[in-house]
C-alpha cells in the first residue's frame, strides 16, 4: 500500500496584501523524488518553507505522517533543508559542519563520529573530514551540505535551488548523483527549481507552480506529453501552440483542416488550443504533407536541425529534425494523431479531472 508522508489541504499563504499561495492541495508519497517547478515568484519556495516550518499557513492544514503540523516548530520536524548557498560554516572543517546538528541535539561523541563517517560515505566524500570548507570545490560543498542534512536521518529532505550555483557540466553530474543518492537512502526528496530540463531528468513526480497555484502535477512523461494548459505547454520544453476547434471526439480542426486525434470529452465545435511538440513533426514532400509551408530558417544544433516553416496561413511551425532541408524550400509537414494534444483554454488540473470523470461516467 502506498503511504503518504505529507499532505496539504486547502493551504493558502499571504504576506500582508500579497497572496503567495492560493488554496492548494496535494499529497506527497514516501520515498519518491518530487520537484516543485515554476518561474521566480510562483510560490514554490514558500511551499518548501511551510514544509520546513520556517513559515506557517494563513489558512488550511498541513499533515506529516498523518499528524497536523501547522504549529510544530521547525526544529521538531523530521525534515532537513539544503539551501541554495549551502549555509556552511567556513570556520569549521567538513566533519565539524556535518556534525553540528547532532552536537546541538546532544548526541554522544562516539555516535556522532560514526554517523558523520556514514554520511560522508553516502555523498562520496570518504576521507574529507579534516578538509577545510574554503578548500572545497562547489560540487564538494554541495555534497557536504547534503551530508549535514542526511546525518540527522530526516524522513524528508528539502533542496532549495541546490544546484543553481554550479556550472553546467558539474550541475548535470550532480543531478545524476542526487538521484542515485535518493534511491540509496529511500527517503523523500522535495526539490525546488526553475530549470525545466533539471526537473524532467531527476523527478518521479513534478508539480508545476504558477501564480500561487498548482497548474499540473504528474510524472515527467505525463507533464511533457500531456500538458493541461497553455502555461504548462509553453513552460515545459518547446511547443507549437495553435488555435483549433474540437469538431467532435477524436477530431480537431487546425487551420481549417480536420485531423484525427486522441482527445475527447469536449463540446462539439468548442474552441481549443492544440499542442504539437517540435520533435513530433516531420518534414516530407508537399504531396505527402498534412500541412504545407516554406522553410524560413534552419539552425544546426549538433544532434539535429531546428527548422522554422511558415504555413499557408502564415503560422510558424518549429520542427526538430535529423534531416537537413533548404531555406526557401516548399515542404510538407506531417504528424500522427498521437502527436496532437488538445487543451481547453486555461483549464486547471481540477477542471481536467472533473471533465475526465464526467466523460468516463457518460461512457
Amino acid at each position: 500500500m502506498v503511504k503518504n508522508i505529507m499532505e496539504f489541504q486547502h493551504v493558502s499563504k499571504q504576506y500582508d496584501d500579497n497572496v503567495v499561495l492560493r488554496d492548494i492541495s496535494f499529497e506527497i508519497e514516501a520515498g519518491k523524488f518530487y520537484t516543485l517547478l515554476g518561474p521566480s515568484g510562483s510560490g514554490k519556495t514558500t511551499i518548501l518553507r511551510l514544509i520546513a516550518g520556517f513559515d506557517h499557513p494563513s489558512s488550511g492544514k498541513i499533515y506529516f505522517d498523518g499528524k497536523q503540523i501547522n504549529d510544530i516548530p521547525a526544529n521538531q520536524r523530521q525534515v532537513n533543508t539544503v539551501f541554495q548557498d549551502y549555509a556552511l560554516f567556513p570556520h569549521m572543517n567538513v566533519a565539524e559542519n556535518v556534525a553540528f546538528g547532532l552536537q546541538i541535539k546532544g548526541v554522544k561523541k562516539a555516535e556522532i563520529k560514526q554517523r558523520v563517517k556514514e554520511a560522508l560515505h553516502l555523498v562520496q566524500l570518504d576521507g574529507y573530514g579534516d578538509r577545510e570548507i574554503t578548500a572545497m570545490s562547489g560540487g564538494q560543498r554541495q555534497r557536504v551540505a547534503i551530508a549535514r542534512a542526511i546525518v540527522n536521518k530526516p524522513k524528508v529532505l528539502l533542496l532549495d535551488e541546490a544546484l543553481s550555483a554550479l556550472d553546467h557540466k558539474l550541475r548535470v553530474q550532480m543531478q545524476t548523483e542526487l538521484r542515485q543518492l535518493q534511491r540509496r537512502l529511500g527517503i523523500t526528496f522535495i526539490f525546488v527549481t526553475h530549470d525545466q530540463e533539471e526537473a524532467l531528468a531527476m523527478s518521479d513526480q513534478i508539480m508545476i507552480i504558477n501564480d500561487g497555484k498548482i497548474q499540473q502535477s504528474g510524472t515527467p512523461v505525463d507533464i511533457y506529453d500531456e500538458p493541461l494548459n497553455h502555461f504548462v505547454a509553453d513552460f515545459i520544453g518547446e511547443s507549437n501552440i495553435v488555435p483549433g476547434i474540437m469538431k467532435k471526439d477524436y477530431v480537431v480542426s487546425i487551420n481549417g483542416q480536420d485531423f484525427d486525434c486522441v482527445d475527447a470529452g469536449m463540446k462539439p465545435n468548442e474552441k481549443v488550443e492544440v499542442v504539437i511538440r517540435p520533435e513530433d513533426l516531420d518534414i516530407t514532400t508537399v504531396e505527402k504533407g498534412k500541412l504545407v509551408g516554406t522553410v524560413e530558417t534552419q539552425l544546426f544544433r549538433g544532434v539535429d536541425y531546428q527548422i522554422t516553416v511558415i504555413d499557408q496561413r502564415n503560422h510558424k511551425w518549429k520542427i526538430n529534425s535529423i534531416h537537413k532541408t533548404k531555406v526557401g524550400a516548399k515542404v510538407g509537414i506531417t504528424f500522427d494523431p498521437e502527436d496532437i494534444h488538445v487543451m481547453r483554454y486555461n483549464e486547471s488540473e481540477e477542471d481536467f479531472d472533473a471533465r475526465l470523470d464526467s466523460y468516463e461516467e457518460g461512457d
